[in-house]
């Protein structure tokens, strides 16, 4: 399966898809409305079968891509910070809820999620969703990769100076749990955050398979179940835990 990485606005968003070639097109955090927005976080939001979501589910039947795209979710009184995945048929394929909240940006305004481990199957793999600072906890990474995820999409909003993140930590996600990840950041400025791109695709081995740098950008790579089978015979980490060591480490 060929992925792409949109590290560009919302407005680019119709014309990178279409020109992608890809099979799945992920773009980031909150892409649809800005992310460091505050109250306006509440007045945007939508259900996740609202307007916005039509106008993704149109964009993916005339192009035949897949698409994910963070958003804010509206749900009775909650607003959650989301990625929707959707099919290259228009079709809802997963939501997944934000459940790690970062600083007040987040806690001010949104909701946690409850869910950990969102997926769907899409291109012959099982992708999963996650959201910027989700994939900072390992144990969640891991999850997933024990749930069966073998592409990890992450939608993100990181910013400077936390390139460490999307340079290192990413990869090594990738690494110790044994899956693809394709992070998805913003390269634009929003009141005192300036984001810092670097999204990035990465193999099961740590290798980097596509790399951005700090401005509007379009980077894909291509993504194999026969790889992921490759990675995980030559490194054992999954195969080789000790559950029954780590019991204390969930409180």
């Amino acid at each position: 399966m060929k992925i792409a990485v949109h590290q560009g606005s919302y407005a680019e968003l119709p014309s990178a898809v279409a020109t992608s070639g890809a099979d799945l097109v992920i773009a980031a955090e909150m892409i649809t409305t800005g992310y460091h927005i505050g109250a306006r976080s509440h007045e945007l939001a939508e259900p996740a079968d609202g307007p916005t979501a039509a106008r993704m589910s149109a964009l993916a039947r005339e192009t035949g891509a897949a698409l994910a795209y963070g958003y804010p979710e509206s749900d009775g009184d909650h607003v959650h910070n989301s990625v929707q995945l959707i099919g290259p048929d228009g079709r809802r394929l997963a939501n997944y809820r934000k459940t790690h909240l970062f600083g007040d940006i987040d806690r001010d305004w949104f909701a946690p999620g409850a869910e950990a481990v969102v997926q769907a199957e899409l291109g012959g793999l099982r992708v999963g969703l996650l959201i910027c600072y989700d994939v900072e906890f390992p144990e969640l990474v891991r999850a997933h990769a024990l749930a069966g995820t073998e592409l990890l999409v992450v939608p993100t909003a990181l910013m400077s100076p936390y390139e460490l993140v999307a340079d290192t930590l990413v990869p090594a996600r990738a690494y110790e749990s044994q899956l693809f990840v394709a992070y998805a950041n913003r390269c634009d400025t929003e009141q005192e955050l300036t984001y810092c791109g670097r999204s990035c695709v990465v193999a099961p081995t740590g290798e980097v398979l596509a790399r951005a740098g700090s401005g509007p950008e379009l980077i894909s790579a291509d993504v194999t179940r026969e790889a992921l089978a490759a990675s995980r015979l030559e490194n054992t980490h999954l195969a080789d835990r000790r559950p029954d060591l780590y019991r204390g480490l969930s409180v």
